[in-house]
Order: C-alpha cells, then sequence, then structure tokens
C-alpha cells in the first residue's frame, strides 16, 4: 500500500524531537516542526482521506473519471498550499505527492502510464495540468 508522505513527514518530526531530547541534534538544526507543523499535515490528510475514498473502482472508470479524480485531489493540494502562504509543499514533498497518487492509482487498477499516453502526458505529468505547488 502506498505511504501517505505525511506519514514519513510525522516520523521525520518524532525522529528529530528524540533526537533534540537526547542531545544528538543541535537545536539550530532542527527544522522538521517548522516544515510541517500539525495544521499543515491535518489539512494535508483530510485531502489524502477524500482521495483515498474515490480510488475504489478506478481500474474500471473512465479516463475522464480517473482524471476528475486526479484533478480534485490536486486542486485541494493548491488550496493546502495557498493556506500555508504557498510554501507548504517544497520539491521533496512535491514528488512524494505525487509518487503517491500515482502508487496509489497504480494500486486501484489504473495504468497510469496507458493513461497518460492516450493524452500524450509523460508517465510523471499526470497532475502538471492542475497543479501549483
Amino acid at each position: 500500500m502506498a505511504e501517505r508522505p505525511t506519514t514519513s513527514w510525522r516520523h521525520g518530526i518524532a525522529e528529530e524531537a528524540q533526537e533534540l531530547a537526547a542531545g544528538t541534534l543541535d537545536p539550530d538544526c532542527a527544522c522538521m516542526a517548522k516544515l510541517f507543523p500539525e495544521k499543515l499535515l491535518t489539512a494535508t490528510d483530510a485531502v489524502l482521506d477524500t482521495f483515498e475514498g474515490e480510488l475504489p473502482g478506478l481500474g474500471r472508470a473512465s479516463d475522464e473519471q480517473v482524471f476528475a479524480v486526479v484533478e480534485r485531489i490536486v486542486l485541494a493540494l493548491n488550496a493546502v498550499d495557498e493556506a500555508h502562504n504557498g510554501g507548504a509543499f517544497e520539491t521533496g514533498e512535491r514528488e512524494e505527492l505525487c509518487d503517491y497518487i500515482d502508487e496509489s492509482l497504480t494500486e486501484h487498477g489504473v495504468d497510469v502510464v496507458a493513461l497518460t499516453a492516450r493524452h500524450g502526458l509523460g508517465r510523471y505529468q499526470l497532475t502538471d495540468r492542475w497543479r501549483k505547488w
């Protein structure tokens, strides 16, 4: 099952907190909690919850239906990013979110390579039409 990016982000926060508590990390080098405040994690998880609820049956859906689901998650993530002054998702986070979307669709029977090819897109252009983050 595709792992949510928020899971690894939370893990990073917890790891950093342990290192700070143990004195093995200089507080000036700690950044995870600042990069991923709980409000951002909660909002992102809410978007991912909705997306995951739409996944069952997509392997039998039309291209238009799959693209509609992708559009909805991307627009919702755009709103999360905008609520955090356009700085919620940096390059690494963008890649994790896009990989998560791709892997989740694939796990539910969507051939992402074939889907994007039918529409003149490369696999990694699946979210580009709507993505602002």
